[in-house]
């Protein structure tokens, strides 16, 4: 094959790895924002994965504009070689070994982490192609660390807010009761908006944190402006949502714990809060790990958690890394001879 011909067909699989990629973060990732609306009851799955669509989407779209670090730590950048960076094999190896490992975790209903995946698929490409040329310590300090101690934080806080709120209501009688409030509208009224407040701002985090990683994938093919990108990453994340949600939609509404309306919107304000702040500082944290981390702060805290539940879907995070890692490293190894 002709080297210009070679290299439109390694850009034009680049393209539809990132898009495999995007389409298997939006089925596993966007229900994650709202799924303490359907678990709490507040409203039904269909109007929950349309928020988080509409809210995903504007996060994405924001993106554009306050995740530029996000977008050259996922690039490889510093971890391995600027000239390796600049190969389509590398991308298409990270985006492929992501996916498929997203993609089949979804089919099964559990909810990992596509920043983990990224992760994994960034050691697996990159120690195929340099071997010890890859930079192991800014491995752990930039990706590895946010991702292990952000689902404690969150665990953490989520579980003293919970306990502050049911302090501030016993301090409170009328958040409790169901009359008119001083403006005429009743307390759990209030409550069930400023859920949906919550569930919006999680789901417009996520967008946020999402998309710049994916996106970092395609600098390599200059051709393509990264706002255009941007929104193309956007669009098919949304697809993913609305067509394959469905299961771990399911998983983490109602099996983590049983919740209500004030316990969900404990846990979203929470994750809110982790996912947004790590976007604007580079952090590449993972809103699956923080918001199951929520969760199980106020399972625990209720004691409703479901210990047995939460346990496959930490083994699950456990495989995700090195799963992603052998796939990514296969794929790099494959696309490495067939180009050669």
């Amino acid at each position: 094959m002709k080297p210009k011909k070679l290299t439109f067909m390694l850009l034009l699989l680049l393209f539809i790895a990132a898009c495999f990629l995007a389409y298997s973060n939006g089925a596993n990732d966007n229900f994650k924002g709202v799924a303490t609306l359907f678990g709490s009851g507040i409203t039904n799955y269909k109007k929950a994965i349309n928020w988080a669509t509409i809210t995903t989407f504007s996060g994405a779209v924001a993106a554009i504009f306050l995740a530029e670090e996000l977008v050259k730590n996922f690039s490889g950048k510093g971890l391995v070689p600027n000239n390796l960076i600049q190969t389509p094999i590398f991308a298409i190896a990270i985006a492929l070994g992501a996916a498929i490992t997203v993609f089949s975790a979804t089919k099964i209903g559990m909810p990992i982490s596509t920043t983990h995946s990224l992760v994994g698929g960034l050691f697996g490409a990159g120690f195929m192609a340099v071997g010890s040329e890859f930079n192991f310590l800014k491995l752990g300090n930039t990706f590895l660390m946010p991702l292990i101690v952000s689902p404690l934080m969150a665990a953490i806080l989520s579980l003293l807010a919970y306990l502050f709120f049911k302090f501030l209501r016993k301090k409170i009688p009328s958040l409790n009761i169901e009359k008119p409030t001083l403006i005429g509208i009743s307390s759990p009224k209030i409550l069930d908006s400023l859920h949906y407040l919550s569930s919006g701002i999680v789901s417009f985090a996520r967008g946020l944190n999402d998309t710049p990683k994916i996106v970092g994938l395609l600098l390599i093919i200059n051709a393509i402006d990264i706002k255009i990108s941007m929104i193309s990453i956007a669009v098919i994340m949304a697809l993913g949502g609305l067509l394959n949600a469905r299961k771990v939609g399911e998983t983490m509404s109602k099996k983590i714990t049983k919740m209500n309306s004030g316990q969900g919107f404990t846990a979203n304000m929470i994750t809110g809060l982790l996912v947004t702040t790590a976007s604007i500082h580079g952090l590449p944290v993972s809103t699956t790990h923080v918001s199951v981390g929520s969760l199980f702060g106020i399972g625990t805290v209720t004691k409703k958690a479901n210990f047995k539940m939460i346990g496959k879907i930490v083994l699950s995070w456990i495989l995700t890394l090195p799963i992603a890692a052998i796939m990514s490293a296969f794929v790099f190894k494959l696309l490495e001879l067939l180009a050669s």
